[in-house]
Parts: structure tokens; C-alpha cells; sequence
């Protein structure tokens, strides 16, 4: 069975930083590229990073320089370390595994960044 479980989420002031995590399970983790997406009520699902399995990441302009990706192959978890965390980086953030046409989703951790 295919599982994405995200951790990490919580209560921030802006300014300060948080660190989310993703496990897997059920699949070839290492072949696949890892993402992690935000959402905010109202809106469409965003990319904020990517990951490939060689490790090349690819980051939305809006979080470039303060948000950094990671992936542990052995340990089946990709990371998403977020610094200088601003109001409208708030929103629900999920995991997403992908390999050609095959895509998995994690049922996503809420960051909440007080002003």
C-alpha cells in the first residue's frame, strides 16, 4: 500500500523557520521524483519544490533562498527545510511522489506563519 505522511506543520511568526518531512511508503521511493505543494482556500495547488532522484532540485521563485529540499533515498523521506518564513508562505502542504504518469499524493500538513 502506497503511503505519503507528512509531518512538521505548525504555528510560526514570520521570520522564523520550520522544517516539514515526508515518509514513504509501497513504492520504489528512489526512482521517483518527490515534490512538495502548497494550498490555500481559494486557490489552485502550487509547486514550491521538487526534487529528481539524482538529487537536482527546482524551487518556485517565490521561495527561492529561503526554503531547501532534500531527499534521504535509504531512509525513504524527502525534507523541506523553510527559513525566513513570510504570512503567505501559510497554507496546507502536501507530498507528491511522481514517476512518468504515476502520481502520489500525502494527505498534507497545515503551516500557519503569524504576522
Amino acid at each position: 500500500q502506497v503511503q505519503l505522511v507528512e509531518s512538521g506543520g505548525g504555528l510560526v511568526q514570520a521570520g522564523g523557520s520550520l522544517g516539514l518531512s515526508c515518509a514513504a511508503s509501497g513504492f520504489t521511493f528512489s526512482i521517483y521524483v518527490m515534490g512538495w505543494y502548497r494550498q490555500t482556500p481559494g486557490k489552485q495547488r502550487e509547486l514550491v519544490a521538487s526534487i529528481t532522484r539524482g538529487g537536482t532540485a527546482n524551487y518556485a521563485d517565490s521561495v527561492k533562498g529561503r526554503f531547501t529540499i532534500s531527499r534521504d533515498n535509504a531512509k525513504k523521506t524527502v525534507a523541506l527545510q523553510m527559513n525566513s518564513l513570510k504570512p503567505e508562505d501559510t497554507g496546507s502542504y502536501y507530498c507528491k511522489a511522481t514517476l512518468l504518469r504515476v502520481e502520489y499524493w500525502g494527505k498534507g500538513t497545515l503551516v500557519t506563519v503569524s504576522s
